[in-house]
């Protein structure tokens, strides 16, 4: 079981994390910011996320709302010292599957970890839309020309596939941009041209050099 562990406690991380290496066998990857947690969260893939509710730049709950709002469907547990009904509730709103008083015996988080997988292994189906020959599978976040995968990464395939939602609609950079990397995020509409660039290069090498289009002066979209 691959695990992501966001904790900015160093000396619980520490501990969390190697326990969970040791008594469960699995593997884990630990950060201690919030900022992290998304990023690690969107380019790997994880059978459960572990958030710790307050870490610096972006904590959990904001964590967890910004991955559902993108679709994401991994199983997330949050870890916090706030214990009142209102707050369970917010952390349940939030998108989290289950939660974790602190502090906690290891045991417990165990037993809760193979209740997340159990429940997480139930079949899903998968989402799929075509497009001028692409197949583009929103579960598995691939995308197929025949039998042949192109290799897209986090940002690229969530950018290819907002303008495939958005077919015959000119998008804006600044709505790309609040969609895709959050309207608070550290990059410029230069780093929406720049992964447009990437996107297109890769697209090109399947013929598809035609599918993105400039708008000159405002965004970019797909026509059908």
């Amino acid at each position: 079981m691959n695990i992501l562990l966001a904790e900015d406690d160093l000396q619980l991380g520490e501990l969390i994390s190697f326990m969970l290496k040791k008594k469960g066998g699995y593997k884990v990857d630990w950060v201690t910011e919030g900022d992290d947690a998304y990023e690690y969260a969107t380019a790997s893939h994880y059978d459960v996320l572990i958030l710790d509710w307050m870490m610096p730049n972006g904590d959990g709950i904001s964590v967890c709302q910004k991955l559902r709002s993108e679709r994401y469907s991994g199983a997330i547990l949050m870890l916090t010292a706030k214990d009142t009904v209102e707050d369970r509730i917010n952390g349940l709103d939030a998108g989290a599957d289950d939660y974790l008083i602190k502090p906690f015996e290891i045991d417990e988080l165990l037993a809760r970890l193979r209740a997340l997988t159990r429940r997480n292994y139930a079949p899903i189906l998968e989402e799929q839309i075509s497009i001028r020959g692409l197949i583009i599978n929103r579960t598995s976040q691939t995308v197929l020309q025949g039998e042949e995968e192109i290799q897209l990464s986090p940002r690229e395939f969530q950018l290819l596939d907002l303008l495939v939602k958005n077919k015959g609609q000119v998008l804006p950079r600044e709505v790309i941009l609040d969609r895709i990397w959050g309207i608070d995020a550290d990059v410029s509409t230069k780093t929406i041209d720049a992964t447009i660039k990437l996107l297109r290069k890769k697209l090109d090498t399947f013929g598809k050099q035609d599918l993105l289009q400039s708008i000159r002066g405002v965004g970019y979209k797909i026509e059908n």
